[in-house]
């Protein structure tokens, strides 16, 4: 199992790393929105733990800042009905401590922020998840935890301006994506709303 990627960024998108190491493997990761926030620029070495999702017909491995967000991933894909496409939008989306907060509190509306999941998703990843969230590592946290926590504070005070979910999402990511990574909420919310055209 690959558990780990270490080597020189050579390629870096919103949701995905090209990472290419000392023996000149290049591995591509699919990563959640925090990691594009913490990792460094094009050409600087990078190290992520890494977790390989196999299927009949292709192999992906995922990236992250911590252990504690990779066995967070790892443990949404154990609920009915959470692909690893919907996992990674669920970190990317919330934070992982706000994530857990959510599924123990059993807060639906939370969790019903993220896009593509509804009502029932939310009370079905509560269902499978609100008792088996212990021993992941949590208080290890991660350097990314400050952005990841404005950037999903940005989120929902544009959901609360009136705009869906996928709209909010994409004026939060052009924001980061504009030199946004670091900012607070506040930045990023008028960065945001400049991008969408404003209301």
């Amino acid at each position: 199992m690959i558990s780990r990627v270490e080597g020189r960024l050579v390629a870096k998108d919103l949701d995905s790393l090209e990472v290419i190491t000392g023996g000149g493997v290049a591995y591509e990761l699919t990563i959640p929105l925090n990691v594009f926030e913490a990792t460094p620029r094009v050409g600087e070495t990078v190290s992520l733990h890494t977790s390989l999702v196999v299927k009949e017909d292709s192999w992906q491995l995922f990236g992250f800042v911590s252990v504690f967000e990779k066995r967070l991933f790892e443990k949404l894909l154990t609920a009915n009905g959470i692909g690893p496409s919907l996992a990674i939008g669920m970190l990317s989306a919330l934070s992982a401590t706000r994530l857990i907060r959510a599924i123990r509190e059993k807060d639906i509306p939370t969790l019903q922020s993220v896009p593509r999941v509804g009502r029932k998703k939310a009370e079905r990843l509560i269902l499978d998840l609100s008792d088996k969230l212990d021993g992941l590592g949590e208080t290890t946290g991660t350097a990314a935890a400050p952005a990841s926590a404005a950037a999903d504070d940005a989120l929902r005070a544009l959901v609360s301006l009136g705009y869906s979910n996928a709209e909010a999402e994409k004026g939060v990511r052009a924001a980061l994506d504009a030199g946004g990574a670091g900012k607070s909420a506040a930045e990023l919310i008028r960065t945001a709303l400049a991008k969408l055209g404003g209301r």
